[in-house]
């Protein structure tokens, strides 16, 4: 196998971030050693998140986290994500002049810029972000921040930086509210019993290789809780509902 090269450095991530080269792929590369402690994750456990929220994706079968997984580099064991490049030209999370929400998109919250103009935070309806929501939804996503969808040329989505999930309590911190209320198709109702399902065989096996024992219980009861009421929740908790910054 190649050793990984580091080509740079992402320096606004708060974890050490690096892209690196494994041979002719181009990657993402985030070891252990450099993840800053939490006061409610704990240490040393953020890389495996990232690995867990790829085979959570894998069993939906959305392809929402492009592909991940564990490995060596030269600051040691971390994960791997298959780079991608984005179209700069998508925004499916944008502000607009307060009030003014474009057809085809979902509302979100209100705010000011720092020169004081009333802005609303939008989200696209699209078929993709609704399923990167339910996906939030199971996974406990603590930071869907607009920076963390990458939009792609062919109108696909994917959604990156999934250290801060599985926590067994409500964490749910999304920029990705605008489905709350409303009903699970019945397709979105059958990925979620696979989920469930799945637990209980190959999938709780292979998350239980990256999280602990309560963390996977957590995980099955959060479908349960979705199947006896297929809504899209919303905000739980005593934690913030959308993370800062929000983009």
């Amino acid at each position: 196998m190649a050793d990984l090269e580091l080509t740079g450095r992402i320096t606004t991530a708060s974890n050490a971030t690096f892209l690196a080269r494994l041979g002719d792929t181009e990657v993402v590369y985030k070891p252990v050693r450099g993840e800053q402690p939490l006061w409610d994750f704990p240490d040393h456990t953020l890389a495996a998140r990232e690995v867990a929220a790829y085979v959570l994706s894998e069993q939906l079968g959305w392809d929402i986290v492009p592909r991940t997984w564990s490995g060596d580099g030269p600051f040691g064991p971390g994960m791997l994500q298959l780079w991608q490049e984005v179209d700069p030209a998508q925004d499916p999370v944008d502000l607009v002049p307060a009030g003014e929400i474009p057809d085809g998109w979902h509302h979100v919250l209100d705010g000011l810029t720092p020169d004081e103009t009333p802005v609303s935070v939008v989200h696209e309806d699209s078929p993709e972000l609704r399923r990167m929501a339910l996906f939030d939804v199971l996974a406990n996503n603590a930071d869907r921040k607009g920076a963390h969808i990458l939009a792609m040329a062919d109108g696909h989505r994917f959604g990156v930086d999934h250290g801060l999930t599985f926590h067994t309590a409500p964490r749910l911190r999304t920029v990705l509210w605008g489905w709350t209320g409303s009903a699970l198709t019945a397709a979105e109702q059958d990925a979620v019993t696979g989920v469930r399902a799945a637990l209980d065989a190959d999938l709780g096996a292979r998350l239980g290789e990256l999280l602990a024992a309560d963390e996977v219980a957590a995980l099955a009861r959060r479908c349960e809780v979705l199947l006896a009421e297929p809504v899209f929740p919303g905000p739980a908790g005593d934690m913030p509902a959308v993370p800062w910054p929000v983009f």
